[in-house]
Order: structure tokens, then C-alpha cells, then sequence
């Protein structure tokens, strides 16, 4: 471009001498000038952009090799990290401690998960310190010692049937056929991975109880408030039943003992709320030995065993120790408490109904009534406030006659 600029210079300098030397018309002068400054102009405008074209390119070059210096570092630096980077690293590598405190903070079909990786995962994922943290968590209100020892037969029954081996077959196949009520434990396996997975889980493990419980598979006795859907004959009391869950509602179905000639009572569809573990170690049908009785005062919360006739089972009624008639219910002149004669009142029914007062002995109880009243039994002092307060949430809406 610059030799074609020096060309045109050369070639309009040859010709002016060469010109006539009249003056050319005035139009002829113009598009001389205008030829001469596009020339000019044409000229600047491609020095111009050759020196900035070779400016950018030269830029250009040097960037495209920085940076390919900057990869081949980069790709450098890779391959040494990688080189110094174990490929085998897993969860198991970390500290012991480390990785106590995760599997601790994993909720249960995070553990079922884990211990389908490996043995050594297993191992630590079955062990009955993680389980019980979630079985006391999830179950602890509604299971207590009478359940766990329902539990332990049920285990000991199972052994007995077949060889260990065949009983922890049948045992184990029965855990894997029964549908996981979370959907998060659908785990994409066959049958045998299972078996395979799960082989040495023992029957009598934490995480085998839970997983029973949570499948509905096993029945527990536990209490159930305000039994048959809360009727109003069982208002504010508390009776024994065997339960299964149901996982699809997150539910129970009870199933009470028969009353005499009726035959065994079913409810479904049981909320969590009106369940709990009973609080003392009596059969339903067994009169607890209240111990007790002296130390009741006016006011105390109580539980009373009480039941239609001999045949029938004993359920839990609440109510509080009142004052005798006797005694106004100043508590400078009360001497209630060192009375013989025990008063116990059922505010839920009506002053004038004939269950919302009733007297007991203190020294020589046992079961006082008649077939008209019903049996009175033994009695339990709540101390519990938690205990007070679950009574006080089932009171009825309305007064009870």
C-alpha cells in the first residue's frame, strides 16, 4: 500500500510539466483538487489501517501465546495434582470420629442407604446405638417396657421355628417383601442384592424392631384416649390395645380386648396424639396395687382403674382428689388429707350425674363397686405435668351427664 502511494505521487509530479499551460476551465480545476484530495485521503485511510491491522495482529499473537503457555502450566499443574491425589478416596477414609458424627446425624433410610455400599459401612450403619436415637425419637411416647417385651418373645418365638438358618431366611425375606412405608426407601435392587445386604442383620437388633414397626408388620400393646373415636362413654379415659401402623396414613388400627360377651373392638385411623405407653406395668384385666393413697391431698391429679362389670377389662379414668363434704375447702382448716375417706371427682360429667363423685378407703382399698356403678380399682398419682396436660387437651366440649 505505501509503494502505491509513492507510484501515484510520482505519476501526478511527471505530468505537470508535461500539462498545457493554459488555464483549465474553472470545473476542470475543482475535480482536479477533488481527485487529488480522494487520492490523499485514500491513501491516509490505508496507511491507517495497515499499521492498525498489523498492530491488533501482532496483540493478538502475543495473547494466543500467553495463553497457550497459561494452559500448557494449567495442564501442567493438573497432571501433578493428580499424580499427588490418591483415586480411591471414600467416605471411609475419614477419621473415626468424623465419621461417627455423620452416620449419628442420619435419618433412618439414609442408614438403610449406607449399608447397602459396603460390608464395612454395614456394620457400622446396623449397630443399635445409631437405631435406638430414632426409636426413641419416633417411638418413645408409645412404646415402653410392655412392648419391648412383647418384642423379645416375638424374636424368641420366630427362633424356635425351623433351623437358626431357614428362621433367618423366612425372617429376613419377610423384611425385604414387605413395601417400605417412605418412598425414599425404594432401594433399585433385586431380590437377592437384599438378601445379600441384609443377611446379617440379627432378628433381635434395634434397626430389625424399627423396621417392624415402621412396616406395620409388628403389633405392640400400647393405651389408647378416648377409645371407639372418642364416644362419650369413654371420655377422658385411656384403655389397653394392640396397635399397628399404617404407613400409608401415618396412622394406627387398634384392636381392643373382648368385654365379656362383646366380641374384640376395632378402630382405625388412630392419630398419634391419643396414644402412649402404659404407664404401669398392670394386665388390663389385673387390679394395680395403688401405693399411693397417703399421699394424696385435695387437688392432686389422679388415674382410676374402672370397669362396667367383673368381665370386663379395667381402663384408666381420670379425675382429681376432692374435699369431703364435711370440709368448706379453706386450706387453713382442710384435714381432707389425714382423712380415711378418700373423695374422687370427675368434673367432666354434671354436679347432679351419678359418675361425678365417688368415695374410697384409703387403708383397707381394693376394688369397691357394683354391678349398677361399675368396679373402681387401683389408682395412680400423676406427677407428670406433661401427663396433666394431655388430660386437659381431651376434655370434652360440652359438660357430660
Amino acid at each position: 500500500m505505501l509503494l502505491y502511494f509513492i507510484t501515484c505521487i510520482s505519476f501526478l509530479l511527471f505530468l505537470k510539466p508535461i500539462l498545457p499551460l493554459k488555464p483549465f476551465p474553472s470545473w476542470a480545476t475543482e475535480e482536479r483538487l477533488i481527485s487529488l484530495l480522494f487520492f490523499q485521503e485514500l491513501s491516509l485511510l490505508s496507511i491507517t489501517k495497515l499499521f492498525r491491522d498489523r498492530f491488533w495482529l501482532g496483540f493478538l499473537c502475543q495473547i494466543r501465546a500467553r495463553m497457550s503457555l497459561g494452559k500448557k502450566s494449567l495442564l501442567t499443574s493438573k497432571v501433578e495434582n493428580v499424580e499427588e491425589t490418591p483415586q480411591d478416596m471414600s467416605v471411609l477414609d475419614l477419621p473415626e470420629l468424623a465419621l461417627e458424627c455423620i452416620l449419628e446425624r442420619l435419618p433412618p433410610a439414609s442408614l438403610c442407604h449406607m449399608a447397602g455400599v459396603c460390608r464395612s459401612l454395614r456394620e457400622r450403619c446396623v449397630s443399635d446405638h445409631l437405631w435406638e436415637r430414632h426409636m426413641k425419637q419416633k417411638w418413645g411416647r408409645v412404646i415402653g417396657p410392655v412392648a419391648h417385651r412383647e418384642w423379645k418373645w416375638h424374636v424368641a418365638s420366630k427362633r424356635n421355628v425351623g433351623s437358626a438358618r431357614n428362621g433367618k431366611q423366612r425372617s429376613l425375606m419377610r423384611l425385604v417383601s414387605l413395601r417400605w412405608p417412605f418412598t425414599w426407601m425404594r432401594v433399585k435392587v433385586d431380590v437377592n442384592d437384599s438378601i445379600k445386604q441384609f443377611s446379617s442383620l440379627p432378628d433381635d437388633s434395634v434397626m430389625s424392631w424399627y423396621l417392624a414397626l415402621e412396616s406395620g408388620s409388628f403389633c405392640f400393646p400400647a393405651q389408647v384416649y378416648n377409645r371407639e373415636n372418642g364416644h362419650v362413654g369413654f371420655m377422658l379415659s385411656c384403655y389397653d390395645a394392640e396397635l399397628s401402623y399404617d404407613p400409608r396414613s401415618d396412622t394406627f388400627q387398634a384392636r381392643y380386648p373382648p368385654h365379656g360377651r362383646r366380641a374384640v373392638s376395632i378402630e382405625h385411623a388412630i392419630p398419634w396424639e391419643r396414644l402412649r405407653a402404659p404407664p404401669v406395668d398392670t394386665p388390663p384385666h389385673d387390679l394395680h396395687i395403688s401405693d399411693c393413697l397417703n399421699d394424696l391431698h385435695p387437688g392432686d391429679h389422679i388415674e382410676i382403674q374402672w370397669r362396667r362389670n367383673k368381665e370386663f377389662p379395667y381402663g384408666w379414668w381420670y379425675g382429681v382428689v376432692g374435699h369431703l363434704e364435711s370440709c368448706d375447702g379453706n386450706e387453713n382448716y382442710c384435714r381432707c388429707h389425714s382423712n380415711d375417706t378418700l373423695v374422687l371427682e370427675f368434673n367432666q360429667y354434671t354436679p347432679d350425674s351419678r359418675w361425678r363423685r365417688t368415695t374410697i378407703s384409703r387403708k383397707d382399698h381394693r376394688e369397691e363397686g357394683n354391678e349398677a356403678d361399675g368396679f373402681y380399682g387401683g389408682i395412680r398419682k400423676i406427677k407428670n405435668e406433661i401427663e396433666i396436660s394431655t388430660w386437659k387437651n381431651l376434655w370434652p366440649s360440652e359438660v357430660l351427664d
